[in-house]
């Protein structure tokens, strides 16, 4: 069972469909046991990140998550959660990655909503066998702090990291359940990491 945390965004149900057309049994859960005893984890999320903080601390989450040793994934605002801090709010965040996720500065229109194309260092697992340069569906104002963590980036006015990992902590910017073909083999790769 692939533990969905809770974190009252609006994309849960999507992601959970997404997982089970994939054929995989998924839950959405805040229950710190569930998560733990979960072979995977993901961190959906859609919202702002200060709100999203307050509710996985009033979950008791915040260290559950932290402490998490099986592959988790973040998703759009999940993956900036991973981050010390976000200009949102502000927000202190899970502190897996270092530095802070700052709002996008343009020159184009905010938020980045949209397909964009990917461009991955070649590293990334998440991305195997998806074609080079695919598109991916965005919907963000934010963006996470560029570094060695970065395996794969979109440009929308500037460089926009959308892929990052550490150990097993990995996180998208875009929203694989909502990317058509390209999404559906990311989230094939995060079921057999």
């Amino acid at each position: 069972m692939i533990a969905v945390v809770d974190t009252g965004g609006a994309n849960l149900a999507s992601v959970i469909d997404a997982l089970e057309r994939l054929g995989a049994a998924a839950e959405l859960t805040k229950d710190a046991a569930r998560i733990k005893a979960s072979p995977r984890v993901i961190l959906p999320g859609v919202g702002n990140a200060a709100d999203a903080m307050k509710r996985l601390a009033s979950a008791g989450l915040v260290e559950t998550l932290r402490g998490l040793t099986q592959p988790v994934l973040g998703i759009c605002l999940g993956m900036q959660l991973l981050f010390e801090s976000s200009t949102e709010g502000p927000a202190r965040c899970l502190g897996v990655l270092p530095g802070e996720v700052a709002r996008l500065k343009g020159p184009l229109p905010v938020p980045h909503m949209g397909w964009n194309s990917v461009k991955a260092d070649g590293s990334e697992a998440l991305l195997a066998g998806v074609p080079p340069n695919s598109f991916f569906y965005f919907v963000h104002s934010y963006r996470a702090p560029e570094g060695p963590w970065v395996t794969a980036s979109a440009e929308y006015g500037e460089s926009v990291p959308a892929v990052v990992r550490k150990g097993n902590f990995s996180g998208v910017q875009f929203h694989p359940e909502r990317s058509a073909a390209a999404g559906s083999k990311v989230l094939a790769n995060f079921l057999k990491s």
